[in-house]
């Protein structure tokens, strides 16, 4: 029974660890109303007949007519900076979009403000808010245009443009001052026709930095939130199903930390494109794989709200109750979020997200010790009459598994457990009890945009990274060989050194994970050595029953009975 429930955490974290290495994420197939078209755009969109669903060349723009003169534009092209506590935002007035997000409170690697635009893209990849209709070069006009650009109070932009055929556009974006949401505001209207354009995002999210990333960490993904399901769209989702419509409670495009999507749009239709986008600076790297979004309203209902920033719990609850679905804590949300609320809240009185982890573990390996010395008791229990249930096993070794007699081996077995008051199940259980906890740990700290950039100690500088100096992973291998060189086993020593063999595979898994959870690992085996060496104390040393072999239980019964049979003669 042990080596099963060793064997089944073992496999749980190894596929736990692939999964986020080389399998996609499943995608549940929402109802759609149609598939999307060729239509014609002002911002082209790379192919999409690449095996991956991507698209490696990016089409010439369409031939445009010459345009006409404009009655309301601006004569240079010039960018308009808005300012808040939470973001500083670069609007350009050349088809009036935005060029720059930047979040003040989330640095990048190199220090500099994080921004969710990509910056350095080919002039050919659209910019987030530029628009399409179906009519190709009006949207190129619209997209290329000078707009009149007025600063409004505060945080408010506005851009304008009209020329004399009647093509006249209105943009406004206005950004809460203490939030990450934004308000836009589009009318498009051809003479007397008012438009319906789609809004296009562009590749997303930024920045684009050269350099190897963690396989731990997820890249750009389209994500919808389409009838109560969240729906996450990889490259290769994307592939086998680009447009989603419906009434979305938000649409966008996300990674590891952030998201940019529109919040309660109502009733739309949102399609995707993974492109590849060369990296500015880097030779010999591929090209990053971003997702190209573009929304289209079912009829036009201004303004929209737009969030464009951390997915941090608290944040997105505050903005809509849905946006919580925008973090993936995986099976065990119903755990990960009360965790998160106390490694917050634990956080708030240490003011170090590393010692707030290892108080968190603390707490939870307390919480758990009942169970964990349940568990330590049933399995001293078992290997107490190890030899014995050997002894049995051996006797029906020869036997095949559908040989009715070998049933007679599971009798004696379930008879020796009764008479010894063992039961085999029960070294599994509150072991079994334990493992959401450890999901539930293990997610929140796979995903949790507090411990980006927040700093441990000494080396470690940032916790949603791997250990710079591959400490910690080395200390949690050591640790986990002490724990179960300490832990009772009823594995033969065959078995026994087989199964040595993963605190050595553990320590590679772990090796690229973020520094935050292998800290948490390294702490929660400190811990089990400890209620190891405390439990062994409490209940002392094991009685091994040695069984005697057959012939030698014979010979002694034989020698007993003579011994008798001489007093009795006397």
């Amino acid at each position: 029974m042990e080596r099963r429930v060793l064997l089944a955490i073992f496999l749980s974290f190894l596929v736990l660890s692939l999964y986020q290495v080389l399998l996609p994420k499943p995608v549940p197939v929402p109802q759609t109303a149609g598939q999307s078209g060729n239509r014609g755009s002002s911002t082209p969109q790379p192919s999409a007949n690449n095996g991956a669903g991507r698209g490696n060349a990016v089409p010439a723009p369409p031939p445009s007519e010459i345009a006409p003169p404009a009655v309301v534009a601006d004569t240079a092209e010039r960018d308009l900076t808005v300012e808040t506590d939470l973001v500083s935002a670069v609007f350009s007035n050349r088809g009036g979009v935005l060029k720059s997000w930047k979040l003040k409170q989330f640095p990048d690697s190199s220090g500099q403000l994080h921004d969710l635009v990509p910056q350095g893209l080919p002039p050919e990849f659209p910019r987030p808010f530029s628009l399409r209709i179906d009519d190709a070069n009006l949207s190129q006009r619209l997209n290329s245009a000078l707009f009149k650009a007025e600063a409004g109070s505060g945080q408010d932009v506005r851009f304008e443009y009209q020329d004399t055929s009647g093509l006249s556009a209105r943009k406004e974006f206005r950004v809460a001052p203490r939030s990450y949401v934004m308000s836009v505001n589009v009318a498009v209207t051809n003479g007397s026709q008012e438009l319906n354009p789609a809004i296009v995002w562009g590749p997303a999210l930024g920045p684009l930095s050269a350099g190897p990333t963690s396989r731990y960490a997820q890249g750009s993904e389209g994500i919808v939130y389409l009838e109560g399901k969240v729906n996450r769209l990889n490259a290769a989702a994307i592939a086998k199903q680009s447009t989603y419509s419906g009434t979305i409670g938000f649409g966008g495009v996300d990674d590891q930390y952030f998201l940019a999507a529109l919040v309660k749009p109502g009733t739309m239709k949102v399609e995707y494109r993974a492109v590849d986008v060369p990296v500015p600076g880097a030779v010999s790297q591929p090209p990053a794989v971003l997702v190209n979004y573009e929304a289209q309203l079912d009829q036009p209902r201004w303004p929209q709200r737009v969030f464009i920033g951390p997915k941090d719990l608290d944040v997105l609850k505050a903005v809509d109750p849905d946006l919580r679905w925008a973090i993936n804590f995986g099976w065990f949300d119903w755990v990960v979020v009360p965790l998160l609320t106390s490694l917050k809240w634990l956080n708030g009185y240490i003011g170090n997200y590393g010692w707030s982890i290892i108080a968190l573990t603390i707490l939870i390996n307390a919480a758990m010790f009942p169970l964990r010395h349940k568990s330590v008791v049933s399995m001293r229990k078992l290997q107490e009459i190890q030899p014995e249930v050997k002894s049995i096993q051996d006797r029906y070794a020869k036997l095949k598994t559908t040989d009715p007699a070998k049933q007679k081996m599971n009798a004696e077995l379930m008879s020796l457990y009764r008479e010894r008051g063992v039961n085999p199940a029960s070294g599994c259980i509150p072991m079994v009890l334990t493992m959401p906890v450890l999901f539930a740990f293990y997610s929140l700290l796979s995903v949790a945009v507090e411990l980006r950039g927040a700093p441990f100690m000494g080396w470690i500088t940032d916790l949603s990274v791997h250990d710079p100096l591959y400490i910690t992973p080395v200390l949690m291998g050591v640790t986990m060989f002490i724990q179960q060189r300490m832990t009772p086993s009823t594995l033969d020593p065959v078995q026994q050194k087989m199964m040595m063999i993963m605190p050595l595979v553990f320590t590679f898994m772990f090796l690229p994970a973020p520094s935050g959870l292998v800290l948490y690992w390294l702490v929660s085996n400190l811990w089990a050595i400890g209620q190891q060496k405390l439990t062994n104390q409490m209940i002392g040393a094991p009685a091994i029953r040695n069984v005697r072999p057959p012939a030698e239980r014979q010979l002694k019964r034989a020698g007993a009975n003579k011994t008798e049979g001489a007093e009795k003669s006397k």
